[in-house]
């Protein structure tokens, strides 16, 4: 279980334009990568901005939080009453330290993670719990800041002491190659990594309307160089193989066919006697 205070950071910025945008491209992302996926139980595990189970048709879905939403409120004096305002959701279904999941080994099918790794003062344990409680061919969705982008240089500038807004001004990036190994090394096998959002962080709303056009040359130029990655994988169970219907044997003996002659067998072979 982590023993450190949540990373805050996340939840001011979202209130820029580059924030709410990025929020609304990764909201149509993340519904088009779960409207699919079926089961029983689904998890979405921080950043209530972004609903999302809420295109998936799951019945029983939970929204997961740790003390980072409550603290962040507490330390900018914002009432219980405004929390929900922020938070875009009325309330979490449970509070538990992401590392130290409240559920059985293989009891959900699937599990969202909107930015929680980068959030998280342990993203490999979070991971590593993730693959515990998800079932065999479960799914986690994952989104995260992409630091092969402008926003991620704006993040590198940031941490160099140059005056500049970073997207996590306490959090670390995670690259989508590395999250692919960690992911590899867990059993969970990378199905699909998309990305969205191409123009720089900007304060600014009207400089940010202006570079619309980057949306489209990104999408179809530099597709990688998105600020955000969404990757989709899947958990697989080593020996774990799905058959079918049960075929015959390939090598049962078969009956002799008509037209087709058979071996004589020492038992069938009659002697003719020679004529002298």
């Amino acid at each position: 279980m982590s023993t450190e205070d949540p990373i805050i950071g996340l939840h001011p910025w979202l209130n820029l334009p580059s924030g709410k945008a990025a929020l609304e491209n990764e909201q149509i992302e993340i519904d088009r990568l779960v409207s699919n996926v079926f089961g029983f139980h689904a998890l979405q595990l921080g950043l209530p901005e972004v609903q999302g189970l809420r295109s998936n048709r799951i019945r029983y879905r939970w929204l997961g939080l740790d003390h980072s939403c409550n603290d962040w409120a507490h330390q900018h004096h914002i009432d219980d009453g405004h929390l929900s305002d922020i938070c875009q959701q009325p309330t979490a279904d449970l509070w538990c330290d992401f590392d130290c999941l409240p559920f059985a080994n293989s009891s959900l099918d699937l599990v969202v993670l909107p930015h929680s790794l980068e959030l998280s003062n342990h993203p490999h344990h979070t991971l590593s719990e993730v693959a515990r409680v998800l079932v065999p061919e479960g799914r986690v969705v994952i989104s995260a800041f992409n630091p092969v982008s402008f926003w991620g240089l704006s993040q590198r500038m940031a941490h160099w002491g140059v005056k500049s807004s970073g997207v996590l001004p306490q959090g670390e990036l995670i690259g989508w190659r590395r999250l692919k190994d960690w992911l590899h090394l867990l059993g969970m096998e990378v199905e699909e990594i998309t990305f969205s959002t191409y123009r720089p962080l900007l304060k600014d709303a009207s400089w940010w309307g202006r570079l619309e056009w980057m949306e489209r040359l990104g999408q179809r130029w530099w597709p990688q160089w998105g600020a955000v990655y969404h990757v989709v994988a899947v958990k697989r169970l080593r020996g774990l193989r799905l058959v079918g219907k049960i075929k015959q044997p390939r090598y049962q003996h078969q009956p002799a066919r008509a037209g087709m002659s058979r071996k004589p067998t020492q038992s069938t072979v009659k002697k003719i006697p020679h004529d002298h």
